[in-house]
């Protein structure tokens, strides 16, 4: 059999710019500030200029990046945070150890994001619960930014912020808005499978408030004012390690080819796949990053069998929604239910999808993908 397939090559990437991130490393090496050295400041400016926010604070992981907008907007108990049902834990997590109350929403069965109907009847149900509507945590699924006008024209009504939960979308775009400047905040991760990422952990938040920008930089560093001794609010132990500024920086720079390479990819899919597979559909004027590859399939297990046959990786993001969570179940959701959600947890699967795909692997793939989906 041909080698596997994986679902992402940093190894590849890693051939390509080993001798600048060898390079990059030495110098924090020679300069020994492992913590908050000169590297995290100029990632922070490569960073909003990228994105074309105001301002950018690196933190420790993406987790802890939403933990600190919660923290700076102060939420707490009676306020509703409302975010889709169809995510990772940590859109979620960081809501009730504020003392307010996550409320799940549904999710757009074409485009995996928020469903802007289900928010507002969340807002509703948050009403009824006796619940301040507070944030709205949006999450770009996949690499595909969420209906930020909708949402954001939602909020504003409401009184609410807004949150980009873009730790799958750094890069994407809307009308040629970069995610860092479609929301009141944007969050993102740098852990090693994301489209960016480093070599271990880390987070960034964007925002175009200076204020703001300040009081989170104070809360990543354990709430400090004027002094490391003299902490005026109660913060976190949550800073970017030197190093992987400096790694991200070599990364940065080869980005916007990789944003490219991804997307020739993903058109080389859509053209290809069978029509029984239904993708993820990226509307007008938005761009993804691709972070996966994700379909709709009727069986899964059968596209899974083959595709281990074969040699070509597959994973499902996300086998349960959060609302079928063990320590989620007892939150309030939307509406009468998350039909939505439901269904994409049973028959969603990701393939193969990094910028280091030859033509051959994506054929391979696709072929596989055919074979599984046979007669379905």
């Amino acid at each position: 059999m041909s080698d596997p397939i994986s679902l992402i090559d940093l190894t590849a990437q890693q051939a390509r710019i080993r001798d600048r991130v060898d390079a990059a490393i030495a110098r924090v090496l020679d300069h020994g500030k492992y913590i908050l050295g000169p590297e995290v400041a100029e990632l922070e400016r490569q960073l909003a200029e990228f994105t074309g926010a105001e301002h950018a604070v690196t933190c420790a992981n993406g987790t802890d990046a939403l933990s600190l907008v919660m923290m700076a907007e102060e939420v707490g108990p009676g306020d509703a945070v409302f975010a889709p049902s169809f995510t990772f834990v940590a859109t979620a997590e960081i809501v009730p150890g504020t003392g307010a109350t996550p409320i799940f929403v549904d999710v757009d069965p074409e485009t995996f994001t928020i469903d802007p109907a289900s928010l507002e009847a969340g807002i509703v149900k948050a009403r009824s619960l006796g619940l301040t509507p507070k944030a709205v945590v949006a999450v770009d699924l996949f690499g595909l930014p969420a209906d930020y006008a909708a949402i954001r024209t939602i909020a504003n009504r409401e009184g609410m912020f807004t949150v980009a939960d873009a730790a799958q979308s750094f890069g994407a775009e809307i009308d040629g808005v970069r995610t860092g400047g479609l929301a009141d905040y944007t969050t993102t991760s740098f852990f090693p499978a994301k489209p960016l990422g480093c070599y271990g952990d880390g987070g960034a938040i964007m925002t175009n408030s200076e204020g703001k920008a300040d009081l989170l930089r104070s809360l990543r560093f354990h709430g400090k004012g004027g002094d490391k001794y003299d902490n005026v609010r109660i913060g976190l132990n949550s800073r970017l390690d030197t190093m992987q500024a400096a790694i991200l920086i070599e990364k940065l720079a080869i980005f916007g080819e990789e944003i490219e390479a991804r997307n020739r990819v993903a058109a080389r899919y859509q053209s290809a796949l069978p029509s029984s597979v239904r993708v993820q559909k990226v509307p007008d004027g938005y761009r993804s990053v691709w972070a996966q590859y994700t379909m709709v399939v009727e069986d899964r297990a059968a596209v899974e069998a083959v595709c281990k046959e074969t040699g070509v990786a597959t994973a499902v993001y996300y086998p349960l929604p959060m609302h079928q969570q063990t320590g989620y179940k007892s939150y309030p959701l939307a509406g009468n239910g998350l039909p939505v959600s439901e269904n994409l947890s049973m028959h969603v699967i990701s393939i193969p999808m990094h910028p280091y795909l030859t033509d051959a692997d994506i054929d391979r793939v696709v072929d596989s993908i055919c074979k599984g989906s046979a007669n379905k």
